[in-house]
């Protein structure tokens, strides 16, 4: 597998505060990737400058190639919102939007019909097993049934990589194994890289590859 994300040296700094220390960081295509870390240990911080969302102090991120720090911003906006695709903690729903129509958003900010878009939405929805909560709000679906469809809403484009923020943080233990499997299996299928930020072992021993970070260092790569 080729490379398809590379950060060299990366720094962030919040004024006076290094976030991020001289990070170097590989992901190859379909790679599921764990960086693991207690809370402020910088793993978020890194993974907003993984994902284009920060841009580093210091050091680069090229992703495919492309250095996203030389991107105009209108071509870093259109690579995060078409090849990119992200998973938060507290899963970051439109509250008025159905469960078909919140999956479906990252297809219609691309141009896709609505028809075309909720199809393919509806399809990953059913692999989630939320076939039957299409037209549900949001705002009424329970904590592990929100988390499956924000899974959804990342994967549904088939982007080539997807950053995790704690993404079954706020879960309890069952609803977050049930959530993770799913999430890792669809994307494992689809063949969409994962790097996934945690503080849960659990959860960063179902990785390819895992790195700990702590006080904003980032360790050496291992293998899992």
């Amino acid at each position: 597998m080729d490379i398809i994300l590379r950060a060299e040296g990366v720094g962030l700094s919040y004024g006076t505060e290094q976030a991020v220390s001289k990070a170097d960081f590989t992901l190859k295509r379909g790679e599921v990737a764990a960086i693991m870390g207690s809370s402020g240990s910088g793993k978020s911080s890194l993974l907003y400058c993984l994902a284009g969302i920060l841009p580093p102090t210091t050091g680069t991120v090229t992703f495919d190639g492309m250095q996203l720090s030389l991107l105009p911003d209108g071509e870093l906006s259109a690579l995060r919102r078409m090849r990119l695709g992200f998973v938060f903690q507290h899963g970051e729903l439109l509250p008025e939007l159905t469960v078909e129509e919140n999956t479906a958003l990252p297809l219609r900010l691309a141009g896709i019909s609505k028809a075309h878009a909720h199809a393919m939405a509806a399809q990953v929805l059913g692999r989630l097993g939320l076939r039957d909560l299409l037209r549900r709000r949001t705002s009424k679906l329970s904590g592990g049934q929100s988390q499956r469809v924000a899974v959804a809403r990342a994967l549904v484009h088939r982007p080539d990589v997807v950053f995790a923020d704690e993404p079954t943080g706020a879960l309890d233990s069952i609803n977050a194994a049930a959530v993770l499997e799913e999430f890792l299996r669809l994307a494992r299928r689809q063949k969409t890289a994962v790097v996934i930020v945690t503080h849960d072992t659990d959860v960063a021993d179902r990785a390819d590859t895992q790195y700990t970070m702590s006080d904003g260092v980032l360790g050496q790569r291992v293998a899992v």
